[in-house]
């Protein structure tokens, strides 16, 4: 399965200047309303299982990148979002630096081995600076999602 199997260009969202995410709490909402729209699960389901799970540990894994992630019951599939803030955001990452590229997935809790291998394939995705230099710098949304697609080796 592919990343652009659980996204689509219309849950890959661009924020910079005067329309940028400046806090956690304010990206995990956007991240949640992006995912309501593919999951059809309501928006504050997401977001309360986003933050839960920002309590355990941050999400932030260094090089500006968080992977906000849970498991919903009412789920039968995973589904993805991507917020770019060029700008960065506090977002406690491990590496104490801002995040600006978080790729969010949610999953049904039946699917873990499913859900782990999504998390990882997300890692290997952004592990490339080259990559992620030119998300940041993808003009909106539909771009950023070809450019995954272009980097899994497909088309969108």
């Amino acid at each position: 399965m592919r990343l652009t199997d659980l996204l689509s260009a219309e849950r890959v969202c661009v924020r910079r200047g005067h329309d940028t995410v400046s806090s956690k709490p304010e990206a995990l909402a956007l991240l949640a309303d992006l995912l309501a729209e593919g999951a059809r699960i309501p928006r504050a389901t997401i977001e309360s299982v986003l933050t839960e799970r920002e309590k355990l540990q941050s999400t932030g894994i260094g090089d500006g990148v968080a992977i906000p992630h849970g498991a919903i019951a009412e789920l039968d599939k995973q589904c993805a979002a991507l917020l770019i803030a060029p700008d960065g955001i506090d977002f406690d990452a491990i590496d104490g630096e801002k995040v600006n590229l978080l790729f969010s997935v949610i999953g049904p809790k039946r699917a873990t081995g499913e859900h782990l291998k999504t998390l990882a394939r997300i890692s290997r995705l952004l592990r490339n600076r080259s990559f992620r230099e030119r998300l940041l710098a993808a003009e909106d949304g539909r771009t950023a999602y070809e450019l995954i697609a272009s980097e899994e080796g497909g088309t969108a």
